[in-house]
């Protein structure tokens, strides 16, 4: 795709606060400073001093995958914001940024579904609905191209093709995005409330003017934190992750038959772990929230190698330390 997609960054400048040890926090920064200058591979020396001790620091490990990134170790920084969806589901920068390496290898289908998520994720989010709009009318152009391959004749999907290279200059392929530096250190990532997003424009050979590119976005909704806990309790049961699926369930979940909470756990593991191929989507979503409960219906699709449904379920979900674990589970409501 021509360089057009955005990258999102996320990174403080405020890093004291995010210990009491000194020596983390001037690791920390330093990690920053060196990013800033140029010198990426000292930076991710400092970045490790820091995750040795806080492994599970989001910033950090964002700015690790910038770094590598810009490093052009894809496959690195892939695996580097993948597991940053998994740890922190309610952040939409990470998802955004795995749709700018899945686009710049041609994976358009897989930046299109990251993206997807990093809306439902925060759907004020600008930078992710501009990338998707590029992301589709990349889709459309292989699409239209396939239509000529069949029938040259069809002037129509010529125009359309005309039609689309003008709006993203390009049909044969991705090119590599490369990341400009920030004009400013914006706000940090943190788990909640949903951090500040600028955006970085991959095609400029400057930095965006702070003033003008950073923009605050609001706080997502209790919904959206809930339908995102349930979006990734679907994404790890596609997954046959066990284990992170069997999180998303409270230690007081009211298993179906009434039988013990391990007996229920080790029937799952059964039905899910080895079975071929899983997918599990979700739709119409409808989610009530009253105090520290909220209930969620909606339409599931299930395939596997072996059968194919479609029913009702109900969630009904209870908030703990912060995060919506499920309390209740009925199919056919």
């Amino acid at each position: 795709m021509r360089n057009s997609i955005k990258n999102a960054f996320a990174i403080s400048a405020l890093f004291a606060i995010l210990s009491s040890s000194l020596v983390y926090a001037d690791d920390a920064s330093d990690a920053s400073k060196l990013y800033k200058a140029g010198q990426l591979n000292e930076a991710i020396k400092k970045i490790d001093a820091v995750l040795a001790q806080k492994p599970k620091d989001a910033q950090m490990r964002f700015l690790k995958g910038i770094i590598l990134t810009e490093q052009n170790k894809s496959a690195e920084a892939i695996v580097i914001f993948t597991k940053l969806t998994d740890d922190y589901p309610e952040l939409p920068e990470p998802y955004n940024n795995l749709a700018v390496l899945y686009a710049s290898n041609g994976q358009y289908q897989k930046a299109s579904a990251a993206l997807e998520m990093a809306i439902r994720t925060n759907p004020t989010y600008g930078t992710a609905h501009e990338n998707l709009g590029d992301v589709y009318a990349k889709l459309a152009s292989q699409s239209y191209d396939k239509a000529l391959q069949l029938d040259s004749g069809n002037s129509t999907a010529k125009l359309k093709l005309n039609l689309v290279k003008n709006l993203i200059g390009n049909t044969t392929g991705g090119s590599n995005p490369k990341l400009n530096p920030p004009a400013a250190a914006p706000t940090p990532i943190t788990a909640a409330p949903a951090p500040t997003a600028p955006t970085v424009a991959v095609n400029n050979s400057k930095a965006a003017d702070p003033k003008s590119s950073t923009k605050a976005q609001p706080t997502v909704s209790e919904k959206d934190v809930i339908m995102t806990s349930v979006e990734a309790w679907a994404k790890a049961w596609s997954n046959q992750d066990v284990s992170k699926y069997l999180s998303f369930y409270a230690k007081d979940f009211q298993t179906p038959n009434g039988e013990s909470r391990s007996n229920w756990a080790d029937d799952r593991r059964s039905r899910i772990e080895g079975k071929g191929k899983i997918n599990v989507r979700i739709e119409d979503p409808n989610i009530k929230v009253e105090d520290n409960t909220a209930t969620v219906k909606f339409k599931q699709y299930y395939t596997s190698d072996r059968l194919s449904s479609t029913s009702r379920k109900v969630l009904v979900m209870t908030k703990h330390d912060g995060k919506w674990l499920i309390k209740q589970e009925r199919s056919g409501s």
